[in-house]
Order: C-alpha cells, then structure tokens, then sequence
C-alpha cells in the first residue's frame, strides 16, 4: 500500500514535537507500507473530465495513492477540504473524510448534531454582541465555560468564576475582534480538571485514558501539561463513544467525555486526535491500528 498524510508541514519539516506524525511512518515502515507526509501547499487541484489530471503535486499530476490520513484537525482550511473532497472524488479512502472533518471543526455545529441525536452535551450556547448579560445570568450558573468555536489543544477555552470576570472578557474580545465566534458552555462540576478521552477507530473503541488538568489549570489536555492515567472502558463510554462517531461520520475519532454523576457528557469530538498520551499510559499502538483498519476496508 501507498499512502499520503497530509499534514501541516511536510516530512522533511517534522520536529521533535510531531510525535504523532513521527509514529505514522514508523509504524508504516514495518508493515511495509510507503507513506509520505505532504502539506496542502503543495498540491494544485482541477475540476475537470480527466482525473488522472486532476491533482498536481509540485506542478506534476499524482501518482494515485491507496489512501489518504488528514491530520489537521481543527486547522484543516478550505483548501485543504477542497483537496480531501478531490481525493474522495476519485474514490482514494480518506481517514477521515471531509464532510465529517468539516463537521467537527465547528464545535457548535457538530454539538447541535449531537444533541439532536439525543446523545447528552452540555448546554451552550453561541455568543454575539453586544452580549446579553442577563440572559447568559439567567441560563448559566458560575463558573462557566467560553470556547472559540475552531481551536484544539486546549487552547481558545477559558473558565470564568463570576460575572465581573466575564465583563472584562468581554471587553477584551470586542477591543480585539468583535466578529469571534465563541460559544458559552456550562461548566461541568463533577469534571472540573480531569475527562476521558476515548479512541474510536473503525466502529470499535481501542482506548481510553483520564486526563487530569496540572494543579493551577482547570484543562485537563495531556498537550497543556496535564497526566493522564489508563481508564476502563464500561458500556456507557463504550456506547457514547461509538454513537458519536458514528453520528459525526468520524473512522477515527478522539470522543472528550466530561463526568457528570453517574453517567458523562461529550465535551468535543475530534477528527484528528493526539495519541502521544494514550500510548504513554497504555498497550495500544494507535497507527498500527488504523493502518490495519484500511487495509482491512481496501482489502
């Protein structure tokens, strides 16, 4: 097999700091696949009657690859979309693709999807100014939650304690760009600095960790300096996890679940999850996985 992973940087640009990238190819390597780590920069797309010549690559047409991995999650721009949706076009797999992709960059969106499939969220709801104070007051209890509505990480996701708080954000935000899309989300007590994170690929569920946030944040992501520990998978977190992959078109997916009593709450769904975590404290070797997983479908 023959594939791209189309990637922010290109392979030769890869650092230390690309661990998840770095394991693709090493995994690839021994199972005798060939990959190739390419930026969207690099390609030129044509929407015409010839695909053969549809997709150039540094000026020349594309040799056609068995399949394609988009690894850029909430980065991932148009053309990057337009490009995943010319692969889908000539039927190359694409892990994921680029209606779920799109799905899931939009936090809002893929929560309204969620919800009105009935799997359990957290009430949000999207900001716009001027804001109205008063009703976010009267929906709300302190503290609660504001996301950017594109963003990983953790990062474009803060905790507001009170109302003073939230006005001096608020200000903040319409002196640098009054036109963000941010959500408002209640604030999940039982959760406050630890969730799970839960790695679908292919309809099964093949790892879970806890995530638990460093002692002066209240973001429990393993990329903000927080420790994760291995988690077992019980048949509620199995069947939300599934659900919501499913539900968001998602082959690969990193499902966030907050605990909330006795049951949890999807935080976020991710179309291109970090696994540097989950391979820290557990067994599983995610890109073997998903490598086994497309050739199990292409075979």
């Amino acid at each position: 097999m023959k594939g791209i992973i189309l990637y922010k940087v290109n392979q030769y640009e890869l650092n230390e700091t690309h661990y998840e990238t770095h394991r693709f190819i090493e995994e690839a390597e021994k199972l005798g696949i060939e990959i190739e780590v390419l930026s969207p920069a690099r390609f030129e797309i044509f929407v015409n009657q010839d695909e053969a010549y549809s997709i150039f690559l540094d000026g020349k047409p594309l040799e056609r690859p068995d399949f394609v991995i988009p690894r850029m999650g909430s980065g991932t721009t148009y053309f990057a979309l337009a490009l995943i949706r010319q692969f889908e076009r000539l039927n190359i797999p694409c892990i994921n693709g680029s209606i779920a992709i799109e799905m899931v960059k939009d936090k809002l969106y893929s929560q309204q999807v969620l919800a009105y499939k009935k799997l359990p969220v957290p009430k949000t709801m999207l900001m716009k100014f001027p804001v109205d104070i008063d009703l976010i007051k009267e929906q709300f209890a302190f503290p609660l939650v504001v996301k950017t509505l594109s963003g990983s990480l953790g990062r474009g996701v803060f905790m507001l304690d009170h109302q003073k708080q939230m006005e001096d954000w608020i200000r903040i935000v319409e002196l640098a760009n009054v036109n963000m899309n941010i959500i408002v989300q209640e604030m999940i007590a039982d959760s406050k600095g630890r969730d799970l994170r839960v790695f679908v690929v292919g309809g099964r569920v093949v790892g879970c960790m806890m995530r638990i946030a460093k002692e002066d944040d209240f973001r429990a992501n393993y990329s903000a300096g927080g420790s994760v520990e291995s988690y077992p998978v019980t048949p509620i977190i199995e069947e939300i996890a599934l659900k919501a992959a499913d539900v968001l078109g998602l082959d690969v997916a990193g499902v966030d679940l907050l605990f909330d009593g006795d049951g949890f709450k999807i935080c976020e769904v991710n179309s291109s999850p970090m696994f540097k975590g989950l391979e820290s404290c557990s067994q599983v070797n995610i890109p073997r996985v998903i490598f086994e997983y497309l050739q199990k479908e292409s075979s």
